[in-house]
Protein backbone atom coordinates (compact mmCIF):
# COMPACT_ATOMS: atom_id res chain seq x y z
CA UNK A 1 0.00 0.00 0.00
CA UNK A 2 2.67 2.39 0.92
CA UNK A 3 4.22 1.36 -1.98
CA UNK A 4 1.14 2.65 -4.25
CA UNK A 5 1.11 5.97 -2.63
CA UNK A 6 3.92 6.53 -2.64
CA UNK A 7 3.76 5.96 -6.86
CA UNK A 8 0.91 8.12 -6.77
CA UNK A 9 2.25 10.98 -4.99
CA UNK A 10 5.63 10.67 -7.26
CA UNK A 11 3.63 10.89 -10.37
CA UNK A 12 0.53 12.96 -9.01
CA UNK A 13 0.69 15.84 -11.95
CA UNK A 14 0.03 11.97 -14.53
CA UNK A 15 -2.74 10.89 -12.00
CA UNK A 16 -4.86 13.67 -11.70
CA UNK A 17 -4.99 13.76 -15.65
CA UNK A 18 -5.63 10.69 -15.85
CA UNK A 19 -8.06 11.06 -13.79
CA UNK A 20 -10.19 14.08 -14.59
CA UNK A 21 -10.46 12.35 -18.49
CA UNK A 22 -11.62 9.25 -16.81
CA UNK A 23 -14.40 11.43 -14.69
CA UNK A 24 -15.23 13.56 -18.13
CA UNK A 25 -15.66 10.43 -20.22
CA UNK A 26 -18.00 8.67 -17.15
CA UNK A 27 -19.88 11.94 -17.32
CA UNK A 28 -20.38 12.02 -20.93
CA UNK A 29 -21.06 8.36 -21.44
CA UNK A 30 -23.90 9.15 -18.45
CA UNK A 31 -25.23 12.03 -20.08
CA UNK A 32 -25.31 10.38 -23.83
CA UNK A 33 -26.44 6.62 -22.92
CA UNK A 34 -28.66 7.56 -19.85
CA UNK A 35 -30.14 11.36 -19.51
CA UNK A 36 -32.08 13.10 -16.82
CA UNK A 37 -35.83 13.55 -17.21
CA UNK A 38 -36.46 17.24 -17.92
CA UNK A 39 -40.13 18.65 -17.27
CA UNK A 40 -41.51 21.67 -19.07
CA UNK A 41 -43.72 23.47 -17.93
CA UNK A 42 -46.20 26.45 -18.85
CA UNK A 43 -47.37 29.85 -17.38
CA UNK A 44 -51.01 31.18 -18.72
CA UNK A 45 -52.68 34.04 -19.00
CA UNK A 46 -56.08 34.88 -19.62
CA UNK A 47 -56.84 37.58 -23.30
CA UNK A 48 -58.64 40.27 -21.52
CA UNK A 49 -60.21 44.07 -22.32
CA UNK A 50 -58.61 46.82 -21.36
CA UNK A 51 -56.79 50.43 -21.73
CA UNK A 52 -53.35 50.70 -24.19
CA UNK A 53 -51.60 53.29 -23.29
CA UNK A 54 -48.20 54.64 -24.91
CA UNK A 55 -46.25 57.08 -22.45
CA UNK A 56 -42.82 58.61 -22.14
CA UNK A 57 -41.50 59.21 -18.64
CA UNK A 58 -39.11 61.67 -17.37
CA UNK A 59 -38.68 63.74 -13.77
CA UNK A 60 -38.04 67.03 -12.77
CA UNK A 61 -39.52 69.85 -9.88
CA UNK A 62 -42.45 70.92 -8.85
CA UNK A 63 -43.12 74.73 -9.04
CA UNK A 64 -45.76 77.38 -8.90
CA UNK A 65 -47.72 77.60 -12.21
CA UNK A 66 -47.49 81.24 -11.96
CA UNK A 67 -45.23 83.67 -10.04
CA UNK A 68 -44.38 87.15 -10.27
CA UNK A 69 -42.22 89.69 -8.36
CA UNK A 70 -44.36 92.32 -6.60
CA UNK A 71 -42.69 95.91 -7.71
CA UNK A 72 -44.62 99.70 -7.72
CA UNK A 73 -44.50 101.83 -10.84
CA UNK A 74 -43.73 105.04 -9.21
CA UNK A 75 -41.72 105.94 -6.03
CA UNK A 76 -42.49 107.76 -2.76
CA UNK A 77 -43.24 106.79 0.78
CA UNK A 78 -45.40 103.84 1.72
CA UNK A 79 -48.61 105.38 3.52
CA UNK A 80 -50.47 101.86 3.51
CA UNK A 81 -49.41 97.86 3.78
CA UNK A 82 -52.48 95.20 3.12
CA UNK A 83 -50.07 92.28 2.73
CA UNK A 84 -48.38 89.22 4.93
CA UNK A 85 -46.47 86.77 4.38
CA UNK A 86 -48.71 83.43 3.83
CA UNK A 87 -51.31 85.46 3.07
CA UNK A 88 -53.83 83.88 1.16
CA UNK A 89 -54.94 87.05 -1.90
CA UNK A 90 -57.36 87.52 -4.29
CA UNK A 91 -56.98 89.01 -7.48
CA UNK A 92 -56.90 93.10 -7.33
CA UNK A 93 -56.24 93.01 -3.71
CA UNK A 94 -54.85 96.27 -2.66
CA UNK A 95 -51.50 94.76 -1.34
CA UNK A 96 -49.81 98.67 -0.95
CA UNK A 97 -50.09 102.53 -1.53
CA UNK A 98 -47.38 105.05 -1.74
CA UNK A 99 -48.33 108.76 -1.38
CA UNK A 100 -50.40 110.21 -4.36
CA UNK A 101 -50.89 113.40 -3.68
CA UNK A 102 -50.13 115.01 -7.21
CA UNK A 103 -51.41 112.00 -9.11
CA UNK A 104 -54.53 112.41 -7.41
CA UNK A 105 -54.83 116.33 -8.12
CA UNK A 106 -54.15 115.55 -11.89
CA UNK A 107 -57.04 112.67 -12.22
CA UNK A 108 -59.34 115.70 -10.69
CA UNK A 109 -58.15 117.76 -12.93
CA UNK A 110 -59.07 115.43 -15.90
CA UNK A 111 -62.14 115.07 -14.97
CA UNK A 112 -63.19 118.09 -14.86
CA UNK A 113 -62.04 118.83 -18.21
CA UNK A 114 -63.59 116.11 -19.45
CA UNK A 115 -67.09 116.87 -17.88
CA UNK A 116 -66.42 120.40 -19.39
CA UNK A 117 -66.09 118.75 -22.85
CA UNK A 118 -69.32 117.10 -22.19
CA UNK A 119 -71.10 119.62 -21.35
CA UNK A 120 -70.09 121.26 -24.52
CA UNK A 121 -71.25 118.74 -26.85
CA UNK A 122 -74.36 118.33 -25.31
CA UNK A 123 -75.06 121.90 -25.88
CA UNK A 124 -74.25 121.71 -29.34
CA UNK A 125 -76.44 118.89 -29.82
CA UNK A 126 -79.77 120.26 -28.26
CA UNK A 127 -82.33 122.09 -30.29
CA UNK A 128 -82.05 125.68 -30.00
CA UNK A 129 -83.99 126.88 -27.27
CA UNK A 130 -87.15 129.64 -28.49
CA UNK A 131 -85.10 132.44 -26.80
CA UNK A 132 -82.01 131.36 -28.91
CA UNK A 133 -84.23 131.73 -32.21
CA UNK A 134 -85.66 134.90 -31.13
CA UNK A 135 -82.48 136.61 -30.38
CA UNK A 136 -81.38 135.00 -33.75
CA UNK A 137 -84.62 136.51 -35.87
CA UNK A 138 -84.06 140.02 -34.02
CA UNK A 139 -80.61 140.29 -34.83
CA UNK A 140 -81.59 139.68 -38.79
CA UNK A 141 -84.65 141.78 -38.67
CA UNK A 142 -82.55 144.55 -36.88
CA UNK A 143 -79.83 144.12 -39.68
CA UNK A 144 -82.09 144.20 -42.27
CA UNK A 145 -83.87 147.70 -40.80
CA UNK A 146 -80.33 149.13 -40.64
CA UNK A 147 -79.71 148.55 -44.44
CA UNK A 148 -82.69 150.29 -44.95
CA UNK A 149 -81.92 153.17 -42.87
CA UNK A 150 -78.57 153.63 -44.31
CA UNK A 151 -79.66 153.61 -47.63
CA UNK A 152 -82.31 156.74 -46.74
CA UNK A 153 -79.22 158.23 -44.94
CA UNK A 154 -77.01 157.68 -48.41
CA UNK A 155 -79.86 159.05 -50.24
CA UNK A 156 -79.90 162.15 -47.93
CA UNK A 157 -76.24 163.17 -48.45
CA UNK A 158 -76.79 162.84 -52.19
CA UNK A 159 -79.34 165.38 -52.01
CA UNK A 160 -76.98 167.33 -49.17
CA UNK A 161 -74.45 167.39 -51.35
CA UNK A 162 -76.20 168.84 -54.38
CA UNK A 163 -77.29 171.48 -52.05
CA UNK A 164 -73.94 172.41 -50.34
CA UNK A 165 -72.57 172.38 -54.19
CA UNK A 166 -75.54 174.85 -55.44
CA UNK A 167 -74.47 176.78 -52.59
CA UNK A 168 -71.04 177.13 -53.51
CA UNK A 169 -71.88 177.94 -57.28
CA UNK A 170 -74.05 180.83 -55.56
CA UNK A 171 -71.12 182.44 -54.19
CA UNK A 172 -68.41 181.37 -56.78
CA UNK A 173 -70.09 184.42 -59.22
CA UNK A 174 -70.03 187.24 -56.63
CA UNK A 175 -66.25 185.93 -55.20
CA UNK A 176 -64.73 185.51 -58.63
CA UNK A 177 -66.67 189.12 -59.65
CA UNK A 178 -65.06 190.91 -56.89
CA UNK A 179 -61.52 189.12 -56.71
CA UNK A 180 -61.38 190.40 -60.36
CA UNK A 181 -62.11 193.84 -59.49
CA UNK A 182 -59.82 193.78 -57.05
CA UNK A 183 -57.16 192.96 -59.29
CA UNK A 184 -57.62 194.88 -62.51
CA UNK A 185 -59.61 197.50 -61.61
CA UNK A 186 -57.73 201.23 -61.66
CA UNK A 187 -58.90 202.28 -58.31
CA UNK A 188 -55.50 203.97 -57.49
CA UNK A 189 -54.30 205.31 -60.54
CA UNK A 190 -55.62 206.03 -63.99
CA UNK A 191 -55.15 203.34 -66.36
CA UNK A 192 -52.61 201.06 -63.87
CA UNK A 193 -54.36 197.89 -63.10
CA UNK A 194 -54.73 197.32 -59.35
CA UNK A 195 -52.04 194.77 -59.13
CA UNK A 196 -49.90 196.68 -61.40
CA UNK A 197 -50.60 199.69 -58.90
CA UNK A 198 -49.49 196.89 -56.05
CA UNK A 199 -46.56 195.59 -57.48
CA UNK A 200 -45.16 199.16 -58.45
CA UNK A 201 -45.75 200.50 -54.93
CA UNK A 202 -44.32 197.58 -53.55
CA UNK A 203 -41.10 198.02 -55.00
CA UNK A 204 -40.77 202.05 -54.31
CA UNK A 205 -38.77 201.89 -51.13
CA UNK A 206 -36.61 198.48 -51.46
CA UNK A 207 -35.94 197.89 -54.94
CA UNK A 208 -33.59 194.55 -53.72
CA UNK A 209 -37.53 192.35 -53.11
CA UNK A 210 -38.19 192.93 -56.63
CA UNK A 211 -37.82 189.34 -57.35
CA UNK A 212 -40.17 188.98 -54.61
CA UNK A 213 -42.69 191.12 -55.63
CA UNK A 214 -42.54 189.90 -58.96
CA UNK A 215 -43.17 186.44 -57.79
CA UNK A 216 -45.94 187.70 -55.78
CA UNK A 217 -47.95 189.77 -58.87
CA UNK A 218 -47.19 186.88 -61.25
CA UNK A 219 -48.40 183.93 -58.97
CA UNK A 220 -51.62 186.67 -58.17
CA UNK A 221 -52.54 186.50 -61.57
CA UNK A 222 -51.70 183.09 -62.64
CA UNK A 223 -54.02 181.91 -59.56
CA UNK A 224 -56.54 184.01 -60.61
CA UNK A 225 -56.62 182.99 -64.13
CA UNK A 226 -56.75 178.89 -62.82
CA UNK A 227 -59.71 179.66 -60.89
CA UNK A 228 -61.08 181.11 -63.12
CA UNK A 229 -60.62 179.24 -65.92
CA UNK A 230 -61.76 176.43 -63.48
CA UNK A 231 -65.25 178.13 -62.43
CA UNK A 232 -65.80 178.47 -65.84
CA UNK A 233 -65.06 174.77 -66.54
CA UNK A 234 -67.15 173.44 -63.96
CA UNK A 235 -70.33 175.41 -63.72
CA UNK A 236 -71.32 174.10 -67.02
CA UNK A 237 -71.36 170.76 -65.35
CA UNK A 238 -73.13 172.14 -62.43
CA UNK A 239 -75.99 173.36 -64.56
CA UNK A 240 -76.52 170.66 -66.46
CA UNK A 241 -76.85 168.59 -63.39
CA UNK A 242 -79.74 168.12 -60.94
CA UNK A 243 -81.11 166.31 -57.83
CA UNK A 244 -82.19 163.24 -59.57
CA UNK A 245 -78.84 163.11 -61.79
CA UNK A 246 -77.15 159.74 -61.23
CA UNK A 247 -75.11 159.41 -57.57
CA UNK A 248 -71.77 159.03 -59.98
CA UNK A 249 -72.92 162.51 -61.52
CA UNK A 250 -73.34 163.91 -58.35
CA UNK A 251 -70.08 162.32 -56.54
CA UNK A 252 -67.94 163.51 -60.02
CA UNK A 253 -69.34 167.37 -59.18
CA UNK A 254 -68.45 167.08 -55.57
CA UNK A 255 -64.97 166.54 -56.03
CA UNK A 256 -64.94 169.00 -59.46
CA UNK A 257 -66.56 171.76 -56.73
CA UNK A 258 -63.76 170.34 -54.53
CA UNK A 259 -61.30 171.14 -57.02
CA UNK A 260 -62.37 174.45 -57.94
CA UNK A 261 -63.03 175.92 -54.73
CA UNK A 262 -59.50 174.50 -53.79
CA UNK A 263 -57.91 176.84 -56.57
CA UNK A 264 -59.99 179.90 -56.16
CA UNK A 265 -59.18 179.61 -52.40
CA UNK A 266 -55.22 179.33 -53.49
CA UNK A 267 -55.75 182.11 -55.86
CA UNK A 268 -57.37 184.60 -53.08
CA UNK A 269 -54.43 183.79 -50.60
CA UNK A 270 -51.86 184.59 -52.45
CA UNK A 271 -53.72 187.72 -53.42
CA UNK A 272 -53.84 188.46 -50.14
CA UNK A 273 -50.62 187.88 -49.33
CA UNK A 274 -49.24 189.91 -52.32
CA UNK A 275 -51.84 193.03 -51.18
CA UNK A 276 -50.52 192.25 -47.72
CA UNK A 277 -46.65 192.17 -48.85
CA UNK A 278 -47.15 196.00 -51.09
CA UNK A 279 -48.49 197.46 -47.67
CA UNK A 280 -45.77 196.55 -45.43
CA UNK A 281 -43.28 197.99 -48.27
CA UNK A 282 -45.29 201.04 -48.53
CA UNK A 283 -45.57 201.61 -44.55
CA UNK A 284 -41.89 201.18 -44.31
CA UNK A 285 -41.00 203.46 -47.01
CA UNK A 286 -42.65 206.34 -44.62
CA UNK A 287 -43.91 208.02 -48.00
CA UNK A 288 -47.45 208.18 -47.15
CA UNK A 289 -48.91 209.70 -44.09
CA UNK A 290 -51.89 207.69 -44.84
CA UNK A 291 -52.20 204.87 -47.29
CA UNK A 292 -55.13 204.72 -49.15
CA UNK A 293 -58.21 203.57 -47.86
CA UNK A 294 -58.98 201.39 -50.79
CA UNK A 295 -55.77 198.86 -49.61
CA UNK A 296 -57.67 198.15 -46.38
CA UNK A 297 -60.79 197.57 -48.40
CA UNK A 298 -59.41 194.94 -50.66
CA UNK A 299 -57.44 193.05 -47.71
CA UNK A 300 -61.28 192.99 -46.15
CA UNK A 301 -62.90 191.35 -49.23
CA UNK A 302 -59.75 188.99 -49.32
CA UNK A 303 -59.84 187.80 -45.93
CA UNK A 304 -63.70 187.74 -46.42
CA UNK A 305 -63.41 185.62 -49.13
CA UNK A 306 -61.15 183.02 -47.96
CA UNK A 307 -63.17 182.68 -44.82
CA UNK A 308 -65.99 182.01 -47.13
CA UNK A 309 -64.13 179.58 -49.58
CA UNK A 310 -62.94 177.93 -46.87
CA UNK A 311 -66.10 177.11 -45.52
CA UNK A 312 -67.36 175.61 -48.44
CA UNK A 313 -64.68 174.09 -48.78
CA UNK A 314 -65.16 171.91 -45.20
CA UNK A 315 -68.60 171.83 -46.43
CA UNK A 316 -67.82 169.97 -49.41
CA UNK A 317 -65.90 167.52 -48.10
CA UNK A 318 -68.27 167.14 -45.21
CA UNK A 319 -70.70 165.78 -47.57
CA UNK A 320 -68.37 163.73 -49.89
CA UNK A 321 -67.09 162.10 -46.72
CA UNK A 322 -71.16 161.62 -45.32
CA UNK A 323 -71.62 159.65 -49.17
CA UNK A 324 -68.52 157.41 -48.30
CA UNK A 325 -69.76 156.86 -44.76
CA UNK A 326 -73.38 155.99 -45.68
CA UNK A 327 -71.56 153.12 -48.78
CA UNK A 328 -69.74 151.87 -45.98
CA UNK A 329 -72.42 151.01 -43.13
CA UNK A 330 -74.20 149.65 -46.28
CA UNK A 331 -71.63 147.80 -47.29
CA UNK A 332 -71.01 146.29 -43.52
CA UNK A 333 -74.81 145.97 -42.72
CA UNK A 334 -75.19 143.72 -45.80
CA UNK A 335 -71.99 141.57 -44.70
CA UNK A 336 -73.64 141.45 -41.16
CA UNK A 337 -76.99 140.79 -42.62
CA UNK A 338 -75.50 137.83 -44.85
CA UNK A 339 -73.85 136.14 -41.74
CA UNK A 340 -76.92 136.98 -39.52
CA UNK A 341 -78.97 134.93 -42.58
CA UNK A 342 -76.68 132.29 -42.00
CA UNK A 343 -76.50 131.84 -38.49
CA UNK A 344 -80.29 131.73 -38.52
CA UNK A 345 -80.32 128.67 -40.68
CA UNK A 346 -77.55 127.23 -39.27
CA UNK A 347 -79.76 127.41 -35.92
CA UNK A 348 -82.76 125.54 -37.74
CA UNK A 349 -80.58 123.12 -39.09
CA UNK A 350 -78.67 122.30 -36.07
CA UNK A 351 -75.36 121.73 -34.95
CA UNK A 352 -72.56 121.86 -37.92
CA UNK A 353 -70.69 118.53 -38.11
CA UNK A 354 -67.68 119.84 -38.45
CA UNK A 355 -68.06 121.44 -35.12
CA UNK A 356 -70.39 118.33 -33.76
CA UNK A 357 -67.19 116.29 -34.86
CA UNK A 358 -64.40 118.89 -33.48
CA UNK A 359 -66.54 118.66 -30.02
CA UNK A 360 -66.18 114.73 -29.98
CA UNK A 361 -62.72 114.34 -30.71
CA UNK A 362 -61.97 116.74 -27.60
CA UNK A 363 -64.87 114.73 -25.42
CA UNK A 364 -62.44 111.52 -26.45
CA UNK A 365 -59.04 113.23 -25.87
CA UNK A 366 -60.24 114.59 -22.86
CA UNK A 367 -61.29 110.57 -21.66
CA UNK A 368 -58.14 109.53 -22.91
CA UNK A 369 -56.26 112.11 -20.72
CA UNK A 370 -58.17 111.07 -18.13
CA UNK A 371 -57.51 107.24 -18.59
CA UNK A 372 -54.06 108.27 -18.90
CA UNK A 373 -54.18 109.91 -15.29
CA UNK A 374 -56.01 107.46 -13.65
CA UNK A 375 -53.02 104.70 -14.93
CA UNK A 376 -50.31 106.99 -13.10
CA UNK A 377 -52.79 106.86 -10.20
CA UNK A 378 -52.84 103.47 -10.69
CA UNK A 379 -49.01 103.32 -10.50
CA UNK A 380 -48.80 104.68 -7.11
CA UNK A 381 -50.63 101.31 -5.61
CA UNK A 382 -49.39 97.61 -6.11
CA UNK A 383 -52.26 95.22 -6.07
CA UNK A 384 -52.54 91.24 -6.81
CA UNK A 385 -52.22 90.26 -10.18
CA UNK A 386 -54.01 86.52 -9.84
CA UNK A 387 -55.55 84.57 -6.77
CA UNK A 388 -52.26 83.56 -5.14
CA UNK A 389 -50.33 83.88 -1.73
CA UNK A 390 -47.65 85.75 -0.99
CA UNK A 391 -44.19 84.09 -0.69
CA UNK A 392 -42.76 87.26 0.44
CA UNK A 393 -43.32 90.33 1.27
CA UNK A 394 -40.52 93.26 2.82
CA UNK A 395 -42.00 96.40 2.85
CA UNK A 396 -43.01 98.15 5.48
CA UNK A 397 -45.35 101.42 6.48
CA UNK A 398 -43.32 104.73 6.21
CA UNK A 399 -40.61 102.66 4.27
CA UNK A 400 -39.44 104.93 0.84
CA UNK A 401 -39.71 102.83 -2.42
CA UNK A 402 -38.41 103.51 -5.53
CA UNK A 403 -40.07 102.46 -8.97
CA UNK A 404 -39.15 99.14 -10.03
CA UNK A 405 -37.51 97.79 -6.56
CA UNK A 406 -39.13 94.29 -5.04
CA UNK A 407 -40.92 94.26 -2.39
CA UNK A 408 -42.70 91.12 -2.42
CA UNK A 409 -43.33 87.56 -3.82
CA UNK A 410 -46.87 86.46 -5.04
CA UNK A 411 -47.21 82.91 -6.29
CA UNK A 412 -50.52 80.99 -7.63
CA UNK A 413 -51.90 78.17 -5.38
CA UNK A 414 -52.07 76.27 -8.50
CA UNK A 415 -48.58 73.86 -9.18
CA UNK A 416 -47.19 72.71 -12.11
CA UNK A 417 -44.08 70.02 -13.20
CA UNK A 418 -41.12 71.37 -15.17
CA UNK A 419 -39.91 67.73 -16.57
CA UNK A 420 -36.83 67.36 -18.98
CA UNK A 421 -37.05 65.54 -21.65
CA UNK A 422 -34.47 64.48 -24.47
CA UNK A 423 -34.83 65.30 -27.71
CA UNK A 424 -36.08 62.01 -28.91
CA UNK A 425 -38.97 62.13 -26.70
CA UNK A 426 -39.91 65.56 -26.76
CA UNK A 427 -40.86 64.96 -30.35
CA UNK A 428 -43.92 62.83 -29.25
CA UNK A 429 -45.19 65.19 -26.86
CA UNK A 430 -47.69 67.80 -27.44
CA UNK A 431 -49.69 70.46 -25.91
CA UNK A 432 -52.87 69.03 -24.48
CA UNK A 433 -51.70 65.39 -23.68
CA UNK A 434 -52.70 63.97 -19.76
CA UNK A 435 -50.16 62.90 -17.67
CA UNK A 436 -49.74 61.49 -14.58
CA UNK A 437 -47.36 62.37 -11.75
CA UNK A 438 -45.97 60.26 -8.84
CA UNK A 439 -43.88 61.96 -6.14
CA UNK A 440 -41.15 60.78 -4.24
CA UNK A 441 -41.75 62.75 -0.92
CA UNK A 442 -45.06 61.41 -0.67
CA UNK A 443 -45.64 57.56 -0.88
CA UNK A 444 -49.15 56.50 -2.83
CA UNK A 445 -49.81 59.39 -4.29
CA UNK A 446 -50.56 59.79 -8.01
CA UNK A 447 -51.99 62.99 -9.65
CA UNK A 448 -53.30 64.06 -13.16
CA UNK A 449 -51.89 66.43 -15.42
CA UNK A 450 -51.70 67.77 -18.81
CA UNK A 451 -49.04 69.45 -20.92
CA UNK A 452 -49.46 73.43 -20.94
CA UNK A 453 -45.83 74.56 -22.64
CA UNK A 454 -43.35 72.54 -24.62
CA UNK A 455 -39.91 74.51 -25.35
CA UNK A 456 -39.23 75.16 -28.89
CA UNK A 457 -35.10 75.77 -28.06
CA UNK A 458 -33.24 73.15 -26.13
CA UNK A 459 -30.63 73.46 -23.59
CA UNK A 460 -27.44 72.03 -24.25
CA UNK A 461 -25.10 70.56 -21.45
CA UNK A 462 -22.06 68.80 -21.61
CA UNK A 463 -23.22 67.68 -25.19
CA UNK A 464 -26.65 66.84 -24.37
CA UNK A 465 -29.68 68.20 -25.34
CA UNK A 466 -32.65 69.07 -23.31
CA UNK A 467 -36.46 70.23 -23.68
CA UNK A 468 -38.58 72.01 -20.85
CA UNK A 469 -42.09 70.13 -20.49
CA UNK A 470 -44.54 72.11 -18.67
CA UNK A 471 -47.22 69.83 -17.01
CA UNK A 472 -50.15 71.82 -14.87
CA UNK A 473 -51.78 69.67 -11.96
CA UNK A 474 -55.62 68.48 -12.52
CA UNK A 475 -56.10 69.07 -8.96
CA UNK A 476 -54.18 70.29 -6.08
CA UNK A 477 -53.09 68.77 -2.74
CA UNK A 478 -51.67 70.81 0.08
CA UNK A 479 -48.83 68.21 0.96
CA UNK A 480 -47.16 68.84 -2.58
CA UNK A 481 -44.58 71.80 -2.52
CA UNK A 482 -42.32 73.61 -4.88
CA UNK A 483 -39.35 72.05 -5.11
CA UNK A 484 -40.14 68.86 -4.79
CA UNK A 485 -39.20 66.17 -7.19
CA UNK A 486 -41.93 64.70 -9.52
CA UNK A 487 -41.96 61.73 -11.90
CA UNK A 488 -44.23 62.45 -14.58
CA UNK A 489 -45.51 60.05 -17.84
CA UNK A 490 -46.88 62.21 -20.44
CA UNK A 491 -49.98 59.65 -22.23
CA UNK A 492 -48.91 59.76 -26.04
CA UNK A 493 -51.61 58.02 -27.17
CA UNK A 494 -54.97 55.64 -24.98
CA UNK A 495 -56.81 53.08 -26.69
CA UNK A 496 -59.88 51.92 -24.61
CA UNK A 497 -61.32 48.61 -24.41
CA UNK A 498 -59.33 46.53 -26.66
CA UNK A 499 -58.27 42.82 -26.15
CA UNK A 500 -54.71 43.07 -24.68
CA UNK A 501 -51.92 40.01 -24.24
CA UNK A 502 -48.94 40.52 -22.66
CA UNK A 503 -45.83 41.09 -25.02
CA UNK A 504 -43.98 37.83 -24.18
CA UNK A 505 -46.97 36.09 -25.13
CA UNK A 506 -46.24 36.94 -28.60
CA UNK A 507 -44.45 35.69 -31.42
CA UNK A 508 -43.26 35.61 -34.59
CA UNK A 509 -43.18 33.25 -37.86
CA UNK A 510 -42.64 33.14 -41.31
CA UNK A 511 -45.68 35.35 -42.81
CA UNK A 512 -46.92 36.88 -39.29
CA UNK A 513 -47.54 36.79 -35.62
CA UNK A 514 -48.97 33.85 -33.26
CA UNK A 515 -49.53 33.18 -29.48
CA UNK A 516 -49.57 29.50 -28.23
CA UNK A 517 -52.70 27.64 -26.30
CA UNK A 518 -52.30 24.49 -25.03
CA UNK A 519 -54.74 21.92 -25.74
CA UNK A 520 -56.06 19.14 -24.03
CA UNK A 521 -53.18 17.13 -23.43
CA UNK A 522 -51.39 20.23 -22.61
CA UNK A 523 -49.46 20.30 -25.42
CA UNK A 524 -48.57 23.78 -27.25
CA UNK A 525 -50.30 24.58 -30.25
CA UNK A 526 -50.02 27.62 -32.39
CA UNK A 527 -53.03 30.55 -32.93
CA UNK A 528 -52.13 32.65 -35.70
CA UNK A 529 -53.54 36.39 -34.70
CA UNK A 530 -52.87 40.10 -35.90
CA UNK A 531 -51.84 42.43 -33.46
CA UNK A 532 -52.34 46.15 -33.27
CA UNK A 533 -50.52 48.79 -31.26
CA UNK A 534 -48.19 47.66 -28.56
CA UNK A 535 -46.07 49.43 -25.68
CA UNK A 536 -43.34 48.65 -23.19
CA UNK A 537 -45.92 45.40 -21.54
CA UNK A 538 -48.80 44.78 -23.13
CA UNK A 539 -49.97 44.04 -27.12
CA UNK A 540 -53.22 44.92 -28.93
CA UNK A 541 -54.68 41.76 -30.34
CA UNK A 542 -57.22 42.62 -33.38
CA UNK A 543 -58.01 39.12 -34.54
CA UNK A 544 -56.96 35.67 -33.28
CA UNK A 545 -58.10 35.45 -29.99
CA UNK A 546 -61.44 36.13 -27.64
CA UNK A 547 -61.96 37.90 -24.92
CA UNK A 548 -61.55 35.04 -21.90
CA UNK A 549 -59.09 32.71 -23.76
CA UNK A 550 -56.05 31.39 -22.16
CA UNK A 551 -52.71 31.71 -23.71
CA UNK A 552 -49.35 30.31 -22.67
CA UNK A 553 -47.27 33.63 -21.96
CA UNK A 554 -44.01 31.89 -20.42
CA UNK A 555 -42.33 28.13 -20.82
CA UNK A 556 -40.44 26.86 -17.70
CA UNK A 557 -37.98 24.06 -18.27
CA UNK A 558 -36.40 21.67 -15.20
CA UNK A 559 -34.61 18.98 -14.78
CA UNK A 560 -36.09 15.71 -12.78
CA UNK A 561 -34.40 14.28 -9.55
CA UNK A 562 -34.40 11.72 -7.56
CA UNK A 563 -35.41 13.99 -4.73
CA UNK A 564 -38.94 14.07 -2.98
CA UNK A 565 -40.72 16.57 -5.31
CA UNK A 566 -42.13 19.71 -3.64
CA UNK A 567 -45.65 20.06 -2.35
CA UNK A 568 -47.78 21.27 -5.53
CA UNK A 569 -45.42 18.64 -7.42
CA UNK A 570 -42.75 21.52 -8.22
CA UNK A 571 -39.64 19.74 -8.11
CA UNK A 572 -37.07 20.98 -5.54
CA UNK A 573 -34.83 22.23 -7.40
CA UNK A 574 -37.22 24.93 -8.51
CA UNK A 575 -37.57 26.53 -11.44
CA UNK A 576 -34.87 28.43 -13.96
CA UNK A 577 -36.04 31.66 -14.80
CA UNK A 578 -38.97 31.53 -12.62
CA UNK A 579 -41.85 34.59 -11.92
CA UNK A 580 -44.91 32.77 -13.28
CA UNK A 581 -46.50 34.04 -9.98
CA UNK A 582 -45.72 37.61 -10.42
CA UNK A 583 -47.16 37.43 -14.39
CA UNK A 584 -50.23 36.27 -12.84
CA UNK A 585 -50.77 33.52 -14.54
CA UNK A 586 -51.16 29.47 -13.99
CA UNK A 587 -48.53 26.35 -14.34
CA UNK A 588 -49.31 23.80 -15.98
CA UNK A 589 -46.88 20.63 -16.08
CA UNK A 590 -45.84 18.19 -18.73
CA UNK A 591 -43.59 14.88 -18.14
Amino acid sequence: MKKIISAIWKHKVRFIIVLLVVAGGGYFVKQKFFPVPVAVRYVESTVERGVLSTVVSGSGQVSASNQIDLKPKAAGDIIYVGAIIGQEVKAGTLLLSINAGDAIKAVHDAQDSLETAKLNLDKLKAPPDELTLLQSQNSLAAAKESLASYKDNLAKSYEDAFNTVATVFSDFPNILGDFSNVLLNADFENHVANVDWYFNHGLSVDFSNEVKMRDYHDNTVSSYQAARAAYDASVGDYQAASRTSATATIESLIDETYETAKKISDAVKIAGSFIDSAKDSMIQSGNYLTLPATIATHQSLMSSYASKINSHLSSLLSARNSIESAKNNIVSISRSIAEKTISYANILAGPDALDLRSSELTVTQRQTALSDAQAKLADYSVRASFNGVIAAFTAKKGDTVSMGSTVGTLITKSRQAIIAFNEIDVAKVAVGQKATLAFDAIDGLTITGEVVEVDTLGTVSQGVVSYNVKVLFDVQDERVKPGMTVSVNVILSSKPNILLVPNSAVKSEAGGRYVQQLDALGNPIHISVQIGDSNDTMTEIISGLNEGDKIVTQTISAAVTTSATASGGVPAGGFTGGGGAALGGTFRALR
